[in-house]
Protein backbone atom coordinates (compact mmCIF):
# COMPACT_ATOMS: atom_id res chain seq x y z
CA UNK A 1 0.00 0.00 0.00
CA UNK A 2 1.84 3.16 -0.98
CA UNK A 3 2.13 6.22 1.05
CA UNK A 4 -0.32 9.00 1.03
CA UNK A 5 1.30 11.77 -1.23
CA UNK A 6 2.45 15.06 1.09
CA UNK A 7 1.24 17.44 -1.75
CA UNK A 8 -2.24 15.86 -2.44
CA UNK A 9 -3.37 16.07 1.00
CA UNK A 10 -2.39 19.61 0.92
CA UNK A 11 -3.91 20.67 -2.03
CA UNK A 12 -7.03 18.84 -0.25
CA UNK A 13 -6.83 21.39 2.91
CA UNK A 14 -5.77 24.04 1.26
CA UNK A 15 -9.74 23.30 -0.79
CA UNK A 16 -11.52 23.12 1.87
CA UNK A 17 -10.37 25.94 3.82
CA UNK A 18 -11.15 27.87 0.83
CA UNK A 19 -14.79 27.13 0.25
CA UNK A 20 -15.38 27.63 4.22
CA UNK A 21 -18.12 29.56 5.35
CA UNK A 22 -16.59 32.31 7.67
CA UNK A 23 -19.08 34.35 10.20
CA UNK A 24 -20.71 34.01 13.42
CA UNK A 25 -22.97 30.77 13.76
CA UNK A 26 -25.61 30.92 16.38
CA UNK A 27 -26.83 27.94 18.11
CA UNK A 28 -28.89 27.05 20.58
CA UNK A 29 -28.09 24.27 23.06
CA UNK A 30 -29.93 23.22 27.00
CA UNK A 31 -28.63 20.87 29.86
CA UNK A 32 -29.82 17.82 30.68
CA UNK A 33 -32.12 17.84 34.43
CA UNK A 34 -32.41 14.45 34.84
CA UNK A 35 -32.55 10.66 32.82
CA UNK A 36 -35.46 8.44 32.70
CA UNK A 37 -36.05 4.89 30.83
CA UNK A 38 -35.86 6.10 27.58
CA UNK A 39 -36.83 9.81 28.13
CA UNK A 40 -34.39 13.00 29.19
CA UNK A 41 -35.46 16.16 30.69
CA UNK A 42 -33.48 19.24 28.94
CA UNK A 43 -33.93 22.55 29.57
CA UNK A 44 -32.89 25.97 28.33
CA UNK A 45 -33.91 25.43 25.08
CA UNK A 46 -37.14 28.00 24.77
CA UNK A 47 -37.33 28.15 20.81
CA UNK A 48 -37.54 23.95 20.45
CA UNK A 49 -40.97 22.68 18.61
CA UNK A 50 -42.60 19.84 19.33
CA UNK A 51 -41.01 16.83 17.31
CA UNK A 52 -37.98 18.75 16.60
CA UNK A 53 -34.88 16.47 16.72
CA UNK A 54 -32.08 17.45 19.22
CA UNK A 55 -28.84 15.92 19.64
CA UNK A 56 -26.72 14.80 22.52
CA UNK A 57 -23.07 14.51 23.32
CA UNK A 58 -22.68 11.24 22.38
CA UNK A 59 -23.94 11.62 18.93
CA UNK A 60 -27.30 9.69 20.29
CA UNK A 61 -30.81 11.73 18.89
CA UNK A 62 -33.85 12.45 20.19
CA UNK A 63 -37.28 14.42 19.70
CA UNK A 64 -38.89 16.54 21.12
CA UNK A 65 -41.95 14.70 23.24
CA UNK A 66 -43.62 17.19 24.93
CA UNK A 67 -43.27 21.24 25.96
CA UNK A 68 -43.20 22.08 29.59
CA UNK A 69 -43.04 25.70 31.19
CA UNK A 70 -39.67 25.46 31.68
CA UNK A 71 -38.33 22.52 30.29
CA UNK A 72 -38.32 19.54 27.68
CA UNK A 73 -39.53 15.99 27.63
CA UNK A 74 -37.13 14.03 24.58
CA UNK A 75 -37.58 10.80 23.84
CA UNK A 76 -34.35 8.98 22.46
CA UNK A 77 -34.48 7.27 19.11
CA UNK A 78 -31.08 5.96 20.16
CA UNK A 79 -29.14 4.17 22.98
CA UNK A 80 -28.60 6.69 25.90
CA UNK A 81 -25.63 5.20 27.14
CA UNK A 82 -22.78 7.35 27.95
CA UNK A 83 -25.24 10.71 28.32
CA UNK A 84 -25.77 11.90 31.99
CA UNK A 85 -27.50 14.99 34.09
CA UNK A 86 -25.42 18.27 32.95
CA UNK A 87 -24.46 16.87 29.37
CA UNK A 88 -25.28 19.42 26.61
CA UNK A 89 -28.17 19.01 23.99
CA UNK A 90 -28.64 21.31 20.81
CA UNK A 91 -30.92 21.82 18.71
CA UNK A 92 -31.01 20.72 15.03
CA UNK A 93 -34.25 22.76 13.52
CA UNK A 94 -35.53 19.73 11.98
CA UNK A 95 -38.34 18.07 13.05
CA UNK A 96 -38.48 14.03 12.61
CA UNK A 97 -38.93 12.66 9.11
CA UNK A 98 -39.22 9.94 7.45
CA UNK A 99 -37.56 8.46 3.83
CA UNK A 100 -40.75 8.31 1.41
CA UNK A 101 -41.40 6.52 -2.09
CA UNK A 102 -41.08 3.31 -4.52
CA UNK A 103 -37.71 2.70 -2.96
CA UNK A 104 -38.97 1.76 0.07
CA UNK A 105 -41.45 -1.14 -1.31
CA UNK A 106 -39.89 -4.42 -0.47
CA UNK A 107 -38.25 -3.16 2.64
CA UNK A 108 -37.61 -4.02 6.00
CA UNK A 109 -37.00 -0.61 8.19
CA UNK A 110 -37.01 0.74 11.28
CA UNK A 111 -39.53 3.93 12.61
CA UNK A 112 -36.50 6.73 10.63
CA UNK A 113 -35.97 4.53 7.55
CA UNK A 114 -32.98 3.06 8.73
CA UNK A 115 -32.64 -0.35 7.32
CA UNK A 116 -33.37 -3.55 9.29
CA UNK A 117 -32.85 -6.46 6.30
CA UNK A 118 -28.86 -5.87 6.06
CA UNK A 119 -29.23 -3.89 2.76
CA UNK A 120 -28.09 -0.16 1.78
CA UNK A 121 -30.65 2.80 3.00
CA UNK A 122 -33.58 3.34 0.63
CA UNK A 123 -32.17 5.02 -2.73
CA UNK A 124 -34.37 7.52 -2.06
CA UNK A 125 -34.19 11.83 -1.47
CA UNK A 126 -37.56 12.44 -0.26
CA UNK A 127 -38.82 12.83 2.70
CA UNK A 128 -42.09 13.75 5.12
CA UNK A 129 -42.54 15.01 9.00
CA UNK A 130 -43.52 11.97 10.49
CA UNK A 131 -46.84 13.84 12.01
CA UNK A 132 -48.95 15.40 9.71
CA UNK A 133 -52.16 16.94 9.40
CA UNK A 134 -55.59 15.23 8.19
CA UNK A 135 -57.36 15.57 5.23
CA UNK A 136 -60.17 18.41 6.13
CA UNK A 137 -63.26 17.03 5.61
CA UNK A 138 -63.65 18.86 2.53
CA UNK A 139 -60.70 16.94 0.88
CA UNK A 140 -62.37 13.79 1.39
CA UNK A 141 -64.87 11.73 -0.90
CA UNK A 142 -67.65 9.03 0.27
CA UNK A 143 -65.78 5.77 0.51
CA UNK A 144 -67.26 3.45 -2.06
CA UNK A 145 -65.20 1.22 -3.47
CA UNK A 146 -64.63 -2.25 -2.31
CA UNK A 147 -60.89 -3.53 -0.40
CA UNK A 148 -61.13 -6.99 -1.02
CA UNK A 149 -59.43 -9.23 1.74
CA UNK A 150 -59.78 -13.09 0.26
CA UNK A 151 -62.18 -13.62 3.82
CA UNK A 152 -65.42 -14.11 2.41
CA UNK A 153 -66.86 -14.10 6.15
CA UNK A 154 -65.52 -10.13 5.81
CA UNK A 155 -66.16 -9.45 2.52
CA UNK A 156 -69.66 -11.11 2.40
CA UNK A 157 -70.55 -9.82 5.95
CA UNK A 158 -68.55 -6.98 7.22
CA UNK A 159 -67.29 -5.04 3.61
CA UNK A 160 -64.33 -3.15 3.71
CA UNK A 161 -63.59 0.09 1.43
CA UNK A 162 -60.89 2.05 0.37
CA UNK A 163 -60.37 5.05 2.52
CA UNK A 164 -62.03 2.84 6.16
CA UNK A 165 -60.76 2.61 9.17
CA UNK A 166 -61.55 -0.84 10.22
CA UNK A 167 -60.42 -2.42 13.76
CA UNK A 168 -59.58 -6.15 14.45
CA UNK A 169 -60.12 -6.86 18.25
CA UNK A 170 -59.74 -9.66 19.99
CA UNK A 171 -58.11 -11.87 22.97
CA UNK A 172 -54.39 -12.41 21.89
CA UNK A 173 -53.73 -15.77 20.03
CA UNK A 174 -56.89 -15.64 18.27
CA UNK A 175 -56.27 -14.50 14.29
CA UNK A 176 -56.16 -11.47 14.90
CA UNK A 177 -52.86 -10.86 12.82
CA UNK A 178 -53.62 -13.53 10.25
CA UNK A 179 -57.02 -11.51 9.36
CA UNK A 180 -54.25 -8.85 8.28
CA UNK A 181 -52.23 -10.63 7.00
CA UNK A 182 -54.60 -12.38 4.61
CA UNK A 183 -55.67 -8.88 3.75
CA UNK A 184 -52.01 -7.80 2.66
CA UNK A 185 -51.60 -11.18 0.52
CA UNK A 186 -55.04 -10.88 -1.30
CA UNK A 187 -53.37 -7.38 -2.76
CA UNK A 188 -50.60 -8.83 -4.57
CA UNK A 189 -52.71 -8.59 -7.95
CA UNK A 190 -54.26 -5.14 -6.82
CA UNK A 191 -52.63 -1.91 -7.30
CA UNK A 192 -53.12 -1.50 -3.50
CA UNK A 193 -49.55 -0.82 -1.41
CA UNK A 194 -49.40 -2.36 1.60
CA UNK A 195 -48.01 -1.56 4.82
CA UNK A 196 -47.24 -3.67 7.53
CA UNK A 197 -46.38 -1.68 11.18
CA UNK A 198 -45.29 -3.78 14.04
CA UNK A 199 -44.84 -2.10 17.11
CA UNK A 200 -43.66 -3.81 20.51
CA UNK A 201 -43.82 -7.26 18.71
CA UNK A 202 -41.67 -10.24 19.44
CA UNK A 203 -38.87 -10.58 17.07
CA UNK A 204 -39.88 -14.27 15.80
CA UNK A 205 -43.31 -13.26 15.48
CA UNK A 206 -42.18 -10.21 12.86
CA UNK A 207 -40.02 -12.50 10.99
CA UNK A 208 -42.60 -15.32 10.74
CA UNK A 209 -44.78 -12.60 8.91
CA UNK A 210 -42.00 -11.26 6.81
CA UNK A 211 -41.36 -14.96 5.93
CA UNK A 212 -45.09 -15.46 4.87
CA UNK A 213 -45.29 -11.83 2.49
CA UNK A 214 -42.04 -13.13 1.50
CA UNK A 215 -43.00 -16.79 0.20
CA UNK A 216 -45.94 -15.64 -1.38
CA UNK A 217 -45.09 -13.34 -3.65
CA UNK A 218 -46.11 -10.05 -1.96
CA UNK A 219 -42.92 -8.82 -0.81
CA UNK A 220 -42.38 -6.08 -3.48
CA UNK A 221 -45.93 -4.58 -2.83
CA UNK A 222 -45.17 -4.14 1.17
CA UNK A 223 -43.19 -2.39 2.91
CA UNK A 224 -42.62 -3.55 7.03
CA UNK A 225 -41.65 -0.67 9.62
CA UNK A 226 -40.65 -2.75 12.82
CA UNK A 227 -39.90 -0.87 16.58
CA UNK A 228 -38.86 -3.76 18.20
CA UNK A 229 -39.69 -4.62 21.86
CA UNK A 230 -36.03 -4.34 23.14
CA UNK A 231 -35.68 -0.63 21.54
CA UNK A 232 -36.40 2.40 22.60
CA UNK A 233 -39.77 3.71 23.81
CA UNK A 234 -39.34 6.60 21.22
CA UNK A 235 -39.12 4.36 18.15
CA UNK A 236 -42.45 2.32 19.70
CA UNK A 237 -44.48 5.77 19.83
CA UNK A 238 -43.43 7.29 16.14
CA UNK A 239 -43.41 4.03 14.43
CA UNK A 240 -47.58 4.44 13.44
CA UNK A 241 -46.74 7.97 13.07
CA UNK A 242 -43.78 7.17 10.20
CA UNK A 243 -45.37 4.28 8.41
CA UNK A 244 -48.51 6.62 8.03
CA UNK A 245 -46.47 9.15 6.26
CA UNK A 246 -45.03 6.66 4.07
CA UNK A 247 -48.93 5.33 3.18
CA UNK A 248 -49.50 9.28 2.44
CA UNK A 249 -46.53 9.52 0.25
CA UNK A 250 -48.67 7.22 -2.12
CA UNK A 251 -51.94 8.47 -1.28
CA UNK A 252 -50.88 12.07 -2.34
CA UNK A 253 -50.27 10.69 -6.01
CA UNK A 254 -53.86 9.37 -6.47
CA UNK A 255 -52.76 6.13 -5.22
CA UNK A 256 -54.03 3.33 -2.91
CA UNK A 257 -52.46 1.51 0.41
CA UNK A 258 -53.62 -0.22 3.08
CA UNK A 259 -51.61 -0.30 6.12
CA UNK A 260 -52.06 -2.36 9.31
CA UNK A 261 -51.04 -1.35 13.06
CA UNK A 262 -49.56 -4.41 15.13
CA UNK A 263 -50.89 -3.07 17.43
CA UNK A 264 -52.22 -0.11 18.58
CA UNK A 265 -52.68 -1.17 22.64
CA UNK A 266 -49.33 -1.80 23.04
CA UNK A 267 -48.77 1.80 21.32
CA UNK A 268 -51.06 3.29 23.98
CA UNK A 269 -48.51 1.40 26.21
CA UNK A 270 -45.60 2.80 24.94
CA UNK A 271 -47.50 6.27 25.44
CA UNK A 272 -48.37 5.57 29.08
CA UNK A 273 -44.63 4.81 29.95
CA UNK A 274 -43.17 7.71 28.42
CA UNK A 275 -46.03 10.30 29.98
CA UNK A 276 -45.24 8.53 33.63
CA UNK A 277 -41.74 8.77 33.26
CA UNK A 278 -42.53 12.55 32.17
CA UNK A 279 -44.48 12.90 35.53
CA UNK A 280 -47.92 13.58 33.54
CA UNK A 281 -50.75 13.11 35.70
CA UNK A 282 -52.05 9.94 35.16
CA UNK A 283 -56.42 9.12 34.21
CA UNK A 284 -58.42 6.44 33.76
CA UNK A 285 -56.02 3.26 34.03
CA UNK A 286 -53.15 5.32 34.30
CA UNK A 287 -53.16 6.40 30.84
CA UNK A 288 -52.64 10.13 30.72
CA UNK A 289 -55.60 12.39 29.47
CA UNK A 290 -54.91 12.87 25.96
CA UNK A 291 -54.44 9.30 24.57
CA UNK A 292 -58.06 9.80 22.77
CA UNK A 293 -56.27 12.10 20.84
CA UNK A 294 -53.35 10.60 20.09
CA UNK A 295 -54.78 7.65 18.10
CA UNK A 296 -57.39 9.95 16.53
CA UNK A 297 -55.39 12.16 15.18
CA UNK A 298 -53.16 8.64 13.91
CA UNK A 299 -56.39 7.63 12.62
CA UNK A 300 -57.75 10.52 10.96
CA UNK A 301 -54.71 10.73 8.72
CA UNK A 302 -56.35 7.59 6.83
CA UNK A 303 -59.54 8.28 4.11
CA UNK A 304 -60.15 8.28 0.70
CA UNK A 305 -59.42 11.70 -1.03
CA UNK A 306 -62.22 13.33 -3.43
CA UNK A 307 -61.15 13.12 -7.43
CA UNK A 308 -60.49 16.87 -7.42
CA UNK A 309 -57.18 15.59 -4.89
CA UNK A 310 -55.91 13.02 -6.81
CA UNK A 311 -58.69 10.61 -5.63
CA UNK A 312 -56.26 8.23 -3.52
CA UNK A 313 -56.80 6.07 -0.52
CA UNK A 314 -55.13 5.10 3.15
CA UNK A 315 -57.30 2.33 4.53
CA UNK A 316 -56.43 1.77 8.05
CA UNK A 317 -56.68 -2.07 9.92
CA UNK A 318 -55.53 -1.60 13.48
CA UNK A 319 -55.06 -4.08 15.81
CA UNK A 320 -55.87 -3.78 19.82
CA UNK A 321 -55.85 -6.84 22.10
CA UNK A 322 -57.90 -7.34 24.64
CA UNK A 323 -58.19 -9.27 28.25
CA UNK A 324 -60.69 -11.86 29.09
CA UNK A 325 -63.15 -10.58 26.15
CA UNK A 326 -63.40 -7.47 28.15
CA UNK A 327 -64.58 -4.83 25.16
CA UNK A 328 -65.16 -1.95 27.20
CA UNK A 329 -61.58 -1.44 28.72
CA UNK A 330 -60.34 1.87 28.06
CA UNK A 331 -58.46 1.60 24.86
CA UNK A 332 -60.80 -0.44 23.01
CA UNK A 333 -63.72 1.68 23.47
CA UNK A 334 -61.53 4.58 22.30
CA UNK A 335 -60.58 2.95 19.25
CA UNK A 336 -63.96 1.58 18.62
CA UNK A 337 -65.73 5.10 18.59
CA UNK A 338 -62.53 6.40 16.78
CA UNK A 339 -62.54 3.87 13.79
CA UNK A 340 -65.56 2.58 11.67
CA UNK A 341 -66.62 -0.54 12.45
CA UNK A 342 -64.75 -3.46 13.70
CA UNK A 343 -63.68 -7.10 13.58
CA UNK A 344 -63.98 -9.15 16.69
CA UNK A 345 -62.77 -12.48 17.06
CA UNK A 346 -63.71 -14.72 19.55
CA UNK A 347 -61.85 -17.03 21.46
CA UNK A 348 -64.36 -19.83 22.03
CA UNK A 349 -64.91 -19.75 17.92
CA UNK A 350 -60.92 -19.86 17.65
CA UNK A 351 -60.88 -23.04 20.06
CA UNK A 352 -63.78 -24.52 18.13
CA UNK A 353 -61.54 -24.31 15.18
CA UNK A 354 -63.69 -22.04 13.12
CA UNK A 355 -61.32 -19.94 11.38
CA UNK A 356 -60.98 -16.72 11.25
CA UNK A 357 -62.57 -16.82 14.43
CA UNK A 358 -64.45 -14.06 13.71
CA UNK A 359 -67.56 -13.25 16.04
CA UNK A 360 -70.74 -12.08 13.72
CA UNK A 361 -72.61 -10.64 16.54
CA UNK A 362 -69.97 -8.23 18.07
CA UNK A 363 -68.68 -7.38 14.49
CA UNK A 364 -69.77 -4.41 12.42
CA UNK A 365 -68.60 -2.80 9.20
CA UNK A 366 -70.02 1.03 9.04
CA UNK A 367 -69.69 1.45 5.88
CA UNK A 368 -71.29 -1.89 4.84
CA UNK A 369 -72.96 -2.64 1.92
CA UNK A 370 -71.97 1.00 0.14
CA UNK A 371 -68.50 -0.45 -0.34
CA UNK A 372 -69.34 -3.76 -1.22
CA UNK A 373 -69.47 -5.35 -4.78
CA UNK A 374 -72.66 -5.46 -6.34
CA UNK A 375 -72.23 -9.37 -7.34
CA UNK A 376 -71.32 -10.12 -3.53
CA UNK A 377 -74.37 -8.06 -2.15
CA UNK A 378 -76.89 -9.97 -4.64
CA UNK A 379 -75.85 -13.46 -3.10
CA UNK A 380 -74.96 -12.19 0.54
CA UNK A 381 -78.68 -11.13 1.53
CA UNK A 382 -79.18 -13.21 4.34
CA UNK A 383 -76.16 -15.00 5.29
CA UNK A 384 -75.65 -12.71 8.05
CA UNK A 385 -79.01 -13.36 9.88
CA UNK A 386 -78.82 -17.37 8.81
CA UNK A 387 -75.48 -17.64 10.42
CA UNK A 388 -76.61 -15.57 13.71
CA UNK A 389 -79.66 -18.01 13.72
CA UNK A 390 -77.73 -21.56 13.70
CA UNK A 391 -75.29 -20.10 16.33
CA UNK A 392 -78.31 -19.66 18.38
CA UNK A 393 -79.76 -22.57 17.88
CA UNK A 394 -76.77 -25.07 18.31
CA UNK A 395 -76.81 -23.66 21.67
CA UNK A 396 -79.39 -24.53 22.74
CA UNK A 397 -79.49 -27.91 20.95
CA UNK A 398 -77.06 -28.80 23.64
CA UNK A 399 -79.45 -29.17 26.11
CA UNK A 400 -81.88 -31.43 23.54
CA UNK A 401 -82.87 -32.13 20.44
CA UNK A 402 -85.81 -30.00 18.25
CA UNK A 403 -88.86 -31.27 17.72
CA UNK A 404 -89.76 -29.42 14.19
CA UNK A 405 -88.14 -30.58 11.03
CA UNK A 406 -87.63 -26.92 10.02
CA UNK A 407 -85.10 -26.26 12.79
CA UNK A 408 -82.98 -29.21 12.65
CA UNK A 409 -82.90 -28.44 8.87
CA UNK A 410 -81.58 -25.03 9.92
CA UNK A 411 -79.06 -26.52 11.86
CA UNK A 412 -77.89 -28.79 8.91
CA UNK A 413 -78.04 -25.20 6.73
CA UNK A 414 -75.87 -23.48 9.51
CA UNK A 415 -73.60 -26.55 9.43
CA UNK A 416 -72.57 -25.73 5.64
CA UNK A 417 -72.76 -22.23 6.28
CA UNK A 418 -69.49 -22.45 9.49
CA UNK A 419 -68.16 -24.75 6.80
CA UNK A 420 -68.10 -21.65 3.97
CA UNK A 421 -67.07 -19.29 6.34
CA UNK A 422 -63.99 -21.52 7.63
CA UNK A 423 -60.59 -20.28 5.68
CA UNK A 424 -56.96 -21.72 5.96
CA UNK A 425 -54.26 -18.91 6.71
CA UNK A 426 -53.06 -17.19 4.59
CA UNK A 427 -55.18 -18.74 1.18
CA UNK A 428 -57.45 -15.66 0.38
CA UNK A 429 -60.24 -16.32 -2.00
CA UNK A 430 -60.72 -14.10 -5.03
CA UNK A 431 -64.07 -12.31 -5.55
CA UNK A 432 -65.49 -14.78 -8.27
CA UNK A 433 -65.01 -17.76 -6.23
CA UNK A 434 -66.70 -16.03 -3.43
CA UNK A 435 -69.55 -14.86 -5.66
CA UNK A 436 -69.59 -18.40 -6.71
CA UNK A 437 -70.10 -20.51 -3.29
CA UNK A 438 -72.50 -17.49 -2.12
CA UNK A 439 -74.46 -18.66 -5.38
CA UNK A 440 -74.49 -22.16 -4.57
CA UNK A 441 -75.45 -21.85 -0.92
CA UNK A 442 -78.25 -19.15 -2.10
CA UNK A 443 -79.89 -21.92 -4.61
CA UNK A 444 -79.67 -24.76 -2.37
CA UNK A 445 -76.72 -26.97 -4.10
CA UNK A 446 -74.97 -27.15 -0.63
CA UNK A 447 -77.58 -28.20 1.16
CA UNK A 448 -77.69 -31.99 0.40
CA UNK A 449 -73.59 -31.97 0.52
CA UNK A 450 -71.30 -33.51 3.03
CA UNK A 451 -69.55 -30.95 5.27
CA UNK A 452 -66.24 -32.13 4.40
CA UNK A 453 -66.95 -31.59 0.62
CA UNK A 454 -67.20 -27.71 0.92
CA UNK A 455 -63.78 -27.38 1.63
CA UNK A 456 -62.72 -29.38 -1.96
CA UNK A 457 -65.51 -27.13 -3.63
CA UNK A 458 -63.38 -24.68 -2.55
CA UNK A 459 -60.35 -26.05 -3.74
CA UNK A 460 -61.30 -26.65 -7.14
CA UNK A 461 -63.38 -24.15 -7.96
CA UNK A 462 -60.92 -21.22 -8.65
CA UNK A 463 -58.90 -23.27 -11.48
CA UNK A 464 -62.81 -24.10 -12.95
CA UNK A 465 -63.82 -19.92 -13.17
CA UNK A 466 -60.39 -19.36 -14.61
CA UNK A 467 -60.94 -21.28 -17.34
CA UNK A 468 -63.86 -19.69 -18.29
CA UNK A 469 -63.50 -16.78 -20.47
CA UNK A 470 -67.32 -15.83 -20.32
CA UNK A 471 -66.80 -14.63 -17.11
CA UNK A 472 -64.72 -12.18 -18.04
CA UNK A 473 -68.00 -9.70 -17.86
CA UNK A 474 -68.46 -10.41 -14.10
CA UNK A 475 -64.45 -9.56 -13.59
CA UNK A 476 -64.51 -6.72 -15.45
CA UNK A 477 -68.05 -5.32 -13.81
CA UNK A 478 -67.95 -7.05 -10.01
CA UNK A 479 -71.40 -5.22 -9.52
CA UNK A 480 -73.22 -6.83 -13.02
CA UNK A 481 -74.68 -10.17 -11.75
CA UNK A 482 -76.98 -11.48 -14.52
CA UNK A 483 -79.29 -14.38 -14.48
CA UNK A 484 -76.77 -16.00 -17.69
CA UNK A 485 -73.84 -14.87 -15.40
CA UNK A 486 -75.18 -16.70 -12.09
CA UNK A 487 -76.37 -20.02 -14.14
CA UNK A 488 -72.68 -20.54 -15.56
CA UNK A 489 -71.20 -19.99 -11.73
CA UNK A 490 -73.47 -22.50 -10.54
CA UNK A 491 -72.71 -25.30 -13.35
CA UNK A 492 -69.04 -24.52 -12.48
CA UNK A 493 -69.72 -25.35 -8.66
CA UNK A 494 -71.64 -28.68 -10.13
CA UNK A 495 -68.76 -29.82 -11.64
CA UNK A 496 -66.88 -28.89 -8.75
CA UNK A 497 -69.36 -31.30 -6.97
CA UNK A 498 -69.04 -34.00 -9.33
CA UNK A 499 -73.06 -33.69 -10.17
CA UNK A 500 -72.44 -32.82 -13.39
Amino acid sequence: MSAPNPETALNALKGRIANATLGAAAEESGTVLGLADGLAQVSGLPGVVLNEILIFPTGARGFALSLEEDSVQVAFLDSADGIAAGGKVRRTGEVVSVPVGEALLGRVLDPLGRPLDGREPPDTSEHLAAERLAPTIIERDFVSEPLETGLLVIDALFAIGRGQRELIIGERQTGKTSIAVDAILNQCESDVVCIYVAIGQRAAAVARVIDTVRGREAMARTIFVVAEASGEPGLRWLAPFSATSMAEWFRDRGRHALIVYDDLTKHAATHRELALLARQPPGREAFPGDIFYLHARLLERSGKLSARHGGGSITALPIAEIDAGNLSAYIPTNLISISDGQIVTSASLFAANQRPAVDVGLSVSRVGGKAQAGALKKVAGRLRLEYAQYLEKKMFSRFGGFGDSGAAEGLLRGERIAALLTQHRFAPLPLLVQVALLAALDAGLLDKVDVGAVATIKGRLPALLAADPHLNRLRAAPDQLDDDIRKALLQHVRTALGTT
